[in-house]
């Protein structure tokens, strides 16, 4: 049984190997809850148990506008809801902080997702790559 908590510890290395797993990269220690600390108004885990299966860091501007990132399901866990249940913590999280605007950035082969399953419209954007 999956379960979803806000605003839930975080295991930097745990959060780390799901997010390389999730994202097909290699593995980074990334100190994830001092980062959550300094610039998020929420962000939501799912746990199998204990184990973290999935997330979603919801960051903000400290005003109006909210933004999606780090939405990550574990590979064996896809295709149950998951990430769609998570965005849609999210977003629920992002109207009752009083956000007018949710953003998320995705690839085109994530249209899927967050178009159709979790409600997402297309909008104008422009996006520069500063580093690979």
């Amino acid at each position: 049984m999956i379960t979803y908590r806000e605003r839930c510890p975080v295991d930097d290395v745990a959060l780390s190997q799901l997010h390389a797993a999730a994202f097909g990269e290699n593995a980074r220690l990334v100190a994830w809850g001092a980062r959550l600390a300094r610039h998020s108004l929420s962000w939501f885990g799912a746990f199998d148990g204990e184990r973290l299966v999935g997330f979603v860091n919801l960051a903000w501007d400290g005003d109006r506008h909210a933004f999606l990132l780090d939405t990550v399901v574990a590979p064996p866990h896809r295709g149950r809801g998951i990430g769609r249940e998570l965005v849609a913590r999210a977003r629920r999280a992002a109207a009752d902080a009083g956000c007018t605007w949710l953003h998320v950035d995705f690839a085109e082969a994530l249209t899927p997702f967050y178009r159709d399953a979790c409600g997402m419209p297309p909008t104008a954007a422009g996006l520069v790559r500063l580093h690979r």
